[in-house]
Formats: structure tokens, C-alpha cells, sequence
């Protein structure tokens, strides 16, 4: 079983958004997504976690960002 385990390749993880065929994500529309990419925490998600490609991730960054400052998500969640 461990000789199978060691050949095999991890499956690649696909872009939600990508897969959506979302063109740009705006701090308006972060809502949707926020329990995909934020932790419990409040906290972004890496990349490496969530499958999201990299065009993706900085427009993701930037909105939760933008979000947060106008008060639509929180800093963080106690």
C-alpha cells in the first residue's frame, strides 16, 4: 500500500474561480466567497490551500481588503 502511495501524484487543485469563469472579483461581491477564503479566524487563505490561481488570489486579496476597511467583513472574528 505504501509502494502506491509514493508513485501517485497529488491531484492538481483547480481555480473555483477559474472554473466560474469569474473575469474580476470586487470587495462587493466578496461576501460569496468568504467562507471559501477566509479561515475562522479571519484570515486569507493561502493559494496552496485553497487551489486558487495566482490572478485570482491578488484580486481575492485585494478585495477582502478593501471589504474590510469599509466595514463589510470583520478584521477578525473572536
Amino acid at each position: 500500500m505504501d509502494r502506491n502511495n509514493r508513485n501517485r501524484k497529488p491531484r492538481r487543485k483547480v481555480c473555483a474561480f477559474c472554473a466560474d469563469k469569474v473575469e474580476n472579483i470586487d470587495y462587493k461581491t466578496i461576501g460569496k466567497y468568504s467562507r471559501k477564503v477566509l479561515s475562522e479566524r479571519a484570515k486569507i487563505i493561502p493559494r496552496r490551500v485553497t487551489g486558487t490561481c495566482a490572478r485570482h488570489q491578488r484580486q481575492l486579496t485585494v478585495a477582502v481588503k478593501r471589504a474590510r476597511h469599509i466595514a463589510l467583513l470583520p478584521f477578525v472574528n473572536d
